[in-house]
């Protein structure tokens, strides 16, 4: 089999602060940008990963989610224990400082962890958690 990954998705409640952080924070590269008002689906990635996106979307466009799944998924974005990802860098406190001085929300501070990773965490502007990884 021949299977990549293409695109991950998160939600967003505010597609021009949550464009703002994937674009001028962490820098990746706006791909498309389609819809208006909260009712966008933006999606951006490494300038140098052409075949692997993040899909920042409204998360209860779903014609299929209830109200009461709506009422939910805003709660758990709310807490932020709705969405998150795992991310990679060679220098990791370059990384958390460039981050960190854009005023970004941190969870964690670079650290080793006991199970052989270095890693930060930070919450973009819907509350996801974006973890970010040491590579070595």
């Amino acid at each position: 089999m021949d299977i990549t990954i293409h695109t991950s998705f998160l939600p967003h409640d505010d597609p021009d602060a949550s464009l703002a952080f994937y674009r001028d924070v962490l820098g990746f590269q706006v791909r498309s940008d389609v819809g208006q008002g909260k009712m966008r689906w933006i999606t951006v990635g490494p300038a140098d990963q052409p075949g692997t996106s993040i899909l920042l979307a409204p998360p209860a466009a779903d014609p299929g989610v209830t109200e009461d799944e709506r009422r939910t998924i805003a709660e758990m974005m709310a807490k932020g224990t709705y969405g998150w990802i795992l991310l990679a860098t060679r220098d990791l406190d370059a990384t958390f400082e460039k981050v960190q001085a854009h005023d970004a929300e941190v969870v964690q501070e670079p650290t080793d962890q006991p199970y052989g990773i270095r890693d930060c965490a930070f919450r973009d502007p819907a509350g996801n958690l974006i973890r970010i990884q040491e590579l070595r």
